[in-house]
């Protein structure tokens, strides 16, 4: 009876590892998407209001989710208060946390944090053109793993129930 229960244990414990897998997969093609769309109301915001990048920040605040619409205050802030600091160090550095909490390579978060490298030009159109170009890395990505999710998602489920099987029949 003992026996039963832990090989129901086993193959318990390696499939939820496989459904773990698969939420991550999803979480990081959900984020690139919240990404993507950060640097597509970013880019509106330059291009439409005709502002800043640091001015853009405080305005696209009030429609971004937790934990990107405290950031993007903290930045629109540091900005206002003029401490001689580059706009990328301090998006990098306010973002970090937020970045942070989600399910994504650092591949990933350099595509994002790609156009604070040339954040120093006031010409707002090579501000749109360098959002626009971590946009297009980030859109490239997701394309891939979601052409990708279907098949790899079965695949890590299905190897999740095949591991625990094959623990249960060694164990046993």
């Amino acid at each position: 009876m003992l026996k039963l229960l832990g090989c129901g244990m086993i193959l318990c414990g390696c499939v939820g590892l496989g459904l773990w897998y698969r939420d991550q997969m999803d979480g990081r093609i959900k984020a690139l998407r919240s990404l993507k769309n950060i640097l597509e109301l970013l880019s509106s915001e330059v291009r439409y209001g005709r502002a800043a990048l640091p001015e853009c920040c405080t305005h696209a605040a009030r429609y971004l989710s937790t934990p990107f619409d405290e950031a993007f205050v903290k930045i629109g802030r540091r900005m206002e208060e003029n401490t001689g600091a580059a706009f990328g160090e301090v998006f990098r550095e306010e973002m970090a946390e937020g970045l942070a909490s989600l399910p994504l390579k650092e591949k990933d978060r350099e595509d994002f944090l790609q156009f604070t490298n040339r954040t120093g030009y006031m010409d707002s159109q090579m501000q749109l053109r360098a959002l626009e170009q971590s946009m297009e890395l980030l859109k490239g990505t997701e394309e891939k793993l979601s052409q990708e999710y279907s098949q790899k998602c079965r695949m890590i489920v299905g190897l999740g129930a095949m591991s625990g099987l094959l623990l249960i029949i060694i164990l046993c």
